[in-house]
């Protein structure tokens, strides 16, 4: 298996060069040159198996001869031990046809904790084996940052710097970043948005001299083995209502289409995937892209759901680079006008693909609180404000086939928002009662590369 970047210059790799480095020096996302499809028996076979035993079958193909088999599920294993449910993405019935996939039971409370709490795994294994050292930059809109935190805190052979806005994340979640006492971890609090961070990690990763200086390797979402660990939970959830017997759909919530494009490579697997419905909150501009063509940024407005804040979509630059005929240099000039000018118009012929796969919708902040009070006083069930913007949207696309909608967050990283909708204050669990106990340890820096770039030579570790 060979990973190849979506703007077609840049060296292909395998798994574990993809997953070190991240960004393609292109400045293009990996992907695999192809994807490994399964049978309908093989999917079949995954019913009754762990969620560990599951997500090695659907990852082994990818990663080559990086693992060995032995090495590999004892690495899964670990990943998911601290999960605090044993189905580690339960299924509850929200209603009639009508499904919540939680995944908020991992040790950060937040879907990130899935590929992250394995990545950290995979990265350590790695390093051991080379007896190198990586400097790990990351941005996040909240929760990325904690879940990289979490699982990287403490290493020795990793320093990690995560970027997160100013005053535009939930206060739980940014004691989860800022909390944690191990000097290899470093919270980095940047005036502006969150796509201001996400620029400045890539312009970090584009600067060589800085990049090889440092050792650079990056584990958000623009990280391959990301996605990849995200499409075990889609397989999961649809095996349990029938699959690959049964087509099921998804909604998904989402920003930066990482979540989503991880369910788009199930399907290309052959998992019978019938919708995948992109749910934006009012920062829409995946929905107004699907529905228009038109992929125009419109500034980031600040919402109860803020990791959906984000109006540059690393990720869907991946979906682009299929929709136009895995054509690098397209997407190449696509992402050079975004860059220049805020914008790009996808082509009729890409649009047309993108729409054979995608639907997408959106939930305005009044629909996001009146879905969670809604749904609290029908069903006892409390949503956090992005699982509300997904179920808001799914509930626009019910049919007679299964609809899974993704519960990305536990409502108490989000307390505020969920108190002013329904009333209730969501208590944080019993392992975390003491958040705001914690000393916090944060840097606030300004946009600014050079400053950043300094910040994080000066800090670390030699």
């Amino acid at each position: 298996m060979k990973y190849i970047s979506t703007r077609g210059a840049a060296p292909a790799l395998n798994f574990e060069a993809t997953m070190l480095t991240g960004l393609a020096r292109d400045g293009g996302l990996y992907l695999p040159d192809h994807v490994p499809p399964m049978t309908q028996a093989e999917i079949a076979s995954l019913a009754g198996l762990s969620y560990e035993e599951q997500a090695y079958v659907i990852m082994r193909p990818f990663i080559g001869d990086t693992f060995a088999d032995d090495e590999f599920r004892s690495l899964i294993a670990r990943a998911y031990q601290g999960f605090g449910h044993p189905a580690r993405a339960p299924l509850k019935q929200l209603a009639p046809n009508h499904f919540l996939l939680e995944l908020f039971h991992g040790p950060t409370l937040a879907f990130k904790d899935f590929a992250m709490q394995l990545i950290g795994q995979l990265f350590q294994a790695a390093l051991a084996r080379s007896r190198d050292r990586v400097t790990i930059v990351g941005a996040t809109s909240g929760d990325t940052g904690s879940a990289a935190i979490e699982a990287f805190k403490g290493l020795d052979n990793v320093d990690v710097f995560i970027l997160f806005p100013h005053g535009r994340v939930s206060d739980v979640q940014r004691r989860q970043m800022t909390t944690p006492a191990e000097s290899n971890v470093h919270a980095l609090a940047i005036d502006g948005d969150f796509d201001t961070c996400q620029a400045l990690v890539k312009d970090m990763f584009n600067d060589f001299s800085f990049r090889d200086g440092v050792k650079l390797a990056g584990v958000n979402s623009i990280n391959w083995a990301r996605v990849l660990a995200q499409v075990v939970y889609y397989f999961s959830a649809a095996v349990s209502l029938g699959a690959p017997y049964r087509a099921v759909s998804f909604t998904v919530p989402t920003g930066n289409f990482g979540d989503i494009f991880a369910g788009y490579i199930a399907r290309q697997m052959g998992l019978p995937i019938e919708k995948l419905i992109v749910a934006t909150n009012q920062n829409d501009i995946l929905h107004r892209a699907i529905t228009s063509g038109g992929y125009v940024t419109d500034g980031v407005k600040p919402s109860i759901s803020p990791s959906m804040d984000i109006q540059v979509s690393s990720n869907f630059e991946r979906a682009l680079f299929d929709a136009y005929g895995r054509d690098g240099a397209a997407v190449a000039q696509l992402m050079d006008e975004l860059k220049s000018s805020g914008g790009f118009h996808i082509s009729q012929g890409a649009l047309e693909f993108l729409r054979e796969i995608f639907t997408s919708g959106r939930a305005s902040e009044g629909e996001t609180s009146q879905t969670i009070s809604r749904i609290h006083a029908n069903t006892a069930e409390i949503l956090c404000p992005h699982s509300a913007v997904g179920v808001h949207v799914a509930e626009q696309n019910l049919s007679a086939t299964p609809m899974v909608t993704l519960a990305t967050a536990h409502p108490a990283k989000f307390p505020d928002a969920v108190e002013s909708a329904m009333g209730t204050r969501p208590a944080l669990p019993e392992r975390m009662a003491d958040l705001f106990d914690r000393p916090e340890r944060v840097t606030r820096l300004s946009g600014d590369l050079a400053e950043l770039q300094a910040h994080i030579r000066g800090n670390i570790r030699k």
